[in-house]
């Protein structure tokens, strides 16, 4: 990334739905070579990938974000109120925020944690939380960096694309 680039953040339109998908599958792959080096991991196909960003889109559940390099997309941010069984209206999400691995450490991330923390105070939340996969080392660290604390007692097996995945929820105050 050069120098005159710049990252912007807007909010997510129709079109963006398959190029979101792209890169929603191409960062899984990414960030799964780390945790399941053993297994291989099944890729949600890209049409109903991109089916499911399309309806978030168009009914904002979650409301999505993206991060752009000039024309291209190269983060996504999806955020709403929290869908964890028990926890009050206050208490908001991040879905999902994947990241293009050629933007890592370059501010995307960050651009899109802003937004998604403006969009859920402008709803109304004072807290949020996201679940982070165990194993993910830099994804936690990002958002342990970004002041949100592990919650020990959360942690929980679930299965993307075939594999066990150990996750733990994160949360803080906004």
């Amino acid at each position: 990334m050069s120098s005159t680039t710049t990252i912007q953040v807007r909010p997510a339109t129709l079109r963006d739905a398959k190029q979101i998908a792209e890169l929603h599958n191409a960062t899984v792959r990414e960030a799964f070579k780390s945790i399941a080096l053993d297994t291989p991991m099944v890729v949600v196909p890209l049409e109903k990938r991109q089916a499911y960003w399309r309806e978030a889109i168009e009914y904002s559940e979650p409301q999505v974000h993206v991060a752009t390099d000039g024309d291209k997309i190269i983060g996504f941010v999806g955020f709403d109120r929290s869908r964890d069984k028990g926890t009050p209206q206050t208490m908001g999400e991040i879905w999902a925020i994947y990241v293009a691995n050629s933007h890592w450490s370059k501010g995307a991330g960050l651009a899109l944690w802003d937004a998604a923390r403006e969009g859920l105070q402008e709803e109304g939340c004072t807290h949020v939380s996201i679940w982070v996969p165990i194993a993910n080392d830099r994804a936690v660290r990002f958002f342990e960096l970004a002041g949100l604390k592990r919650e020990l007692s959360s942690a929980k097996t679930v299965v993307e694309g075939g594999v066990k995945i150990e996750e733990i929820r994160l949360k803080r105050a906004l």
